[in-house]
């Protein structure tokens, strides 16, 4: 699944050139691109046809369109509704890609949206993990931000003006579970992904099998400083890309995974003391860590 930097990338392509724009007409492919939406592919279709999209919004690696209807009347008096959102769940291979109605269809095009500029929104999948639903905004649970109803228990991520790092300091320090465990649990602290998190935790010298609440404050603090440096890192280069799965809006990749650390490179030498790279799993998953640089605590040893 893409993780913070690549949904941001995304969300900003559709921030330049999808936000602004009346969305004229909805067509899906089958039913399972909109089996999130318990109403059906039809209904879906029918409230999205004929509204305007007037923001593109992520919070961690959940995107979502904000949809009105009647945005061009007065406010008193009008039949303007309350805006909705979109939510877009990009899966392991969704890609959003804005087109000329002309160019050839996609591969695994499962849906298209034709905007007021004369281009289309298309949303494709290879794999089908994806899908697009529509939900109510509801204030969020971790602090009061207007999300859509399926986010409202995921906490702020690090680059958003509500999250607070003292406050997240704290909820990993009460913690008892492993570090890397803590990083990924979204209600915490949202965005942190598998690639970013082994990458976090090799900046900061620390293993992810340590548990949370056996860090110092000032060691979680540098760490989640580390998060959110890493991902800034990933984001300025568009993302990290292993295939061609991952792409932003014009189709471009990422080259973010030019400068990783940790994940991915199992053998190779640490960038920091050569000591080859290990990898072990976790959560139905890989980490990759620095045997020497990220000491195993303890408790594993024994």
């Amino acid at each position: 699944m893409p993780e913070l930097p690549e949904v941001e990338v995304v969300r900003a392509g559709l921030a330049d050139h999808v936000v602004g724009r009346d969305l004229l007409a909805a067509t899906l492919t089958g039913t399972r691109v909109a089996r999130r939406h318990l109403p059906g592919a039809a209904d879906l279709v029918d409230r999205v046809t004929g509204t305007h999209v007037q923001a593109a919004r992520r919070r961690g690696k959940y995107l979502w369109l904000e949809l009105v209807r009647g945005h061009d009347l007065p406010v008193q008096g009008s039949d303007r509704e309350a805006p909705f959102a979109l939510v877009i769940h990009l899966g392991m291979s969704g890609q959003l890609l804005v087109q000329a109605p002309d160019a050839p269809d996609p591969k695994h095009l499962h849906a298209r949206f034709e905007l007021s500029d004369g281009r289309e929104l298309r949303f494709v999948d290879q794999r089908t993990f994806g899908g697009l639903s529509l939900a109510e905004l509801l204030p969020s649970k971790r602090d009061g931000q207007p999300v859509p109803e399926p986010v409202t228990h995921i906490g702020p991520d690090p680059f958003e003006a509500t999250f607070d790092l003292p406050l997240a300091v704290r909820r990993f320090k009460a913690r008892r579970s492993a570090i890397k465990r803590a990083l990924l649990d979204q209600q915490l602290v949202s965005g942190i992904g598998n690639i970013y998190a082994d990458e976090a935790l090799w900046r900061a010298g620390i293993h992810g099998q340590r548990y949370a609440e056996d860090l110092t404050k000032p060691a979680l603090t540098r760490l989640l400083g580390h998060a959110r440096d890493v991902m800034a890192a990933a984001l300025e280069a568009g993302g990290t890309s292993f295939d061609a799965l991952y792409v932003n809006v014009n189709g471009a990749s990422g080259y973010f995974d030019r400068s990783l650390h940790a994940y991915g490179r199992e053998g190779q030498p640490c960038d920091r003391c050569g000591t080859p790279i290990r990898r072990e799993h976790f959560m139905n998953r890989s980490s990759f860590f620095c045997p020497r640089c990220q000491k195993v605590p303890r408790s594993r040893r024994r």
